[in-house]
């Protein structure tokens, strides 16, 4: 039987113009960015073996974070889910990932 593995992209986007002040930027990076190794984390906890996921940092806009499963957006923090904080938030992630993997 033929195993699709679903393409996970989660996207942790901030501003580059906190450059400007250093301690700004590094705190808003690292938030972000542990935010996605969470997500990450609890992904591949939950499907072992079966996602490949990737992430993306862009220093060109500020406070996104979006999860696509195979190019359909799940979860977009810039339209309002915010971080993913919550077994719904979760819930809804790992039933996109089921679906495109037809179980």
């Amino acid at each position: 039987m033929f195993h699709i593995v679903p393409h996970i992209v989660i996207l942790y986007l901030f501003c580059i113009s906190c450059l400007s002040d250093c301690l700004s930027f590094c705190f808003f990076f690292f938030f972000f960015l542990l935010q996605y190794t969470k997500l990450k984390t609890l992904l591949e906890g939950e499907f072992p073996g079966d996602l490949e996921i990737s992430g993306e940092g862009t220093p060109t806009t500020s406070g996104w974070f979006e999860v696509e499963v195979n190019g359909k957006l799940v979860h977009s923090k810039k339209n309002g889910d915010g971080f993913v904080d919550s077994e719904q938030k979760m819930a809804k992630i790992v039933s996109a990932i089921e679906k495109a993997m037809d179980k």
